[in-house]
């Protein structure tokens, strides 16, 4: 009988319990950039790597990140990681971001109430940025949030949540579409968080993006 409570009290417990993903996007092709984009140094580290600290500092689990044009080079530094971080190939990346969001969907389908998801190229979001989201969701869930949003300097930005009650939306988007028609679909579920540093939203496409983040190197 005790161990019939001691069951239903951790179930119980389980029940209120929200968990949380990543979802990381390092897939694309760095065509703007002329070479991988994600492998160049930042602060002594890949600049693919930062998002993935970031999402293990911050407790999210699990952490997939998707993988398609240099594939083997990111799935290197990537290593590091270990057991912490789940590398899934996208082999048909060069159709654009849709494919990516989905094969990432995939593989977190049934195993979160909601992810985070990443740009592999975005070095400069703080800790306080992933926590503030975390803590928008779980106060505003119950009052029908799902999905949490960042405006850096009146610019919208990312990471974004999405609650998984929206997973099945992902599987109509086609080509370099993002999240973005999903956003619009639920602006009325939709939570944005302001935060006054335009720099924590900076992401890398272009030599002379990389030059300006190097010189924001101790800008956090």
């Amino acid at each position: 009988c005790e161990q019939g409570a001691e069951q239903n009290l951790y179930t119980g417990r389980r029940k209120f319990m929200t968990n949380i993903g990543a979802l990381i996007l390092a897939a694309g092709k760095s065509s703007r950039m002329g070479k991988p984009k994600l492998l160049l140094p930042f602060k002594g580290a890949p600049i693919v790597t930062h998002a993935v600290s970031l999402a293990i500092r911050n407790q999210l689990h699990p952490i997939v990140c998707v993988t398609g044009g240099y594939e083997g080079e990111v799935k290197h530094v990537l290593a590091r990681f270990g057991e912490n971080a789940t590398i899934h190939y996208n082999p048909d990346y060069e159709s654009g971001m849709a494919s990516s969001l989905k094969e990432g969907i995939h593989a977190l389908q049934g195993k979160v109430d909601a992810v985070i998801i990443f740009l592999g190229d975005q070095p400069l979001v703080p800790n306080k940025v992933i926590q503030t989201i975390i803590q928008e969701y779980k106060a505003n869930k119950e009052k029908g949030v799902k999905i949490v949003r960042p405006i850096y300097n009146q610019q919208i930005g990312h990471p974004i949540l999405f609650d998984s009650g929206l997973f099945h939306e992902f599987e109509a988007l086609h080509g370099d579409e993002g999240g973005k028609g999903i956003i619009q679909q639920y602006k009325d579920y939709l939570k944005l968080i302001h935060f006054p540093n335009s720099d924590w939203g900076i992401d890398i496409d272009t030599p002379e993006e990389y030059l300006t983040l190097l010189k924001r190197n101790d800008g956090i």
